[in-house]
């Protein structure tokens, strides 16, 4: 299980840097706002580990998403992760297609994350089980849950452990890796350790429970120590 943790700066990447993967992204422009690509570059350069780049919370525009998704893999980012925002099998299918080809035609060693929402029934979107076997058919290659809304509610708050685990072995079964996200805090670790998916993804809980206050080297280190 590895570390993902997103910063929003160059300044919280450097506080980030005991994580395994970095994870740009812009809190203030969603769950999975996008960031700019010098700041994606810089980030890059200065960390020396893989690093994530999310281009946004989309609705149904596969031509937008797949231009962004082709400008954060020039950027620099290993891991292009965007999020579906609608609904529909159909209209999914589209767009991780779209996002898949912009990212592997010239990059086929980068890794394209399709994220879809735990709190999904809110909001109207695609759920999770869903998408995932279209991210598999289409050549995605990590499956990820994240809360859409920020609003303290965890992703344990709309899916169960158990749900969860089984999300996690359908993927496996797919050759999909999973990440899981969403509001999680440090009291979350050992039913995650249970889970088991290949990646956690963390903002808020290396803040201080605030996703809108600044990364904590302190907590970025116990973080680390308890995944292990």
């Amino acid at each position: 299980m590895r570390l993902l943790v997103s910063p929003r700066d160059i300044d919280e990447a450097k506080r980030s840097l005991a994580a395994d993967i970095i994870d740009v992204k812009r809190p203030a422009e969603g769950s999975l706002g996008a960031n700019f690509p010098w700041v994606i570059r810089a980030i890059t350069e200065l960390s020396g580990k893989p690093v994530s780049a999310a281009i946004g919370d989309f609705d149904f525009r596969p031509g937008g998403a797949s231009l962004a998704a082709y400008g954060a893999a020039h950027a620099g980012a290993d891991f292009v992760k965007v999020g579906l925002m609608f609904d529909g099998a159909a209209r999914a299918e589209e767009f991780i297609r779209a996002v898949v080809r912009a990212v592997k035609e010239e990059f086929p060693e980068k890794y394209v994350v399709i994220a879809s929402y735990s709190d999904y029934e809110r909001l109207g979107t695609i759920s999770p089980f869903a998408m995932a076997p279209l991210a598999a058919a289409a050549g995605a290659d990590v499956a990820m849950v994240d809360t859409g809304i920020k609003d303290g509610k965890s992703t344990f708050e709309f899916m169960s452990e158990e749900s969860l685990g089984e999300f996690t072995a359908m993927n496996r079964g797919a050759g999909l890796m999973t990440a899981l996200a969403g509001s999680l805090v440090f009291e979350d670790i050992p039913a995650l350790k249970r889970i088991d998916p290949d990646i956690i993804g963390v903002r808020g809980m290396v803040c201080g429970g605030d996703r809108d206050s600044s990364i904590r080297e302190d907590l970025v280190d116990r973080l680390v120590r308890m995944v292990g």
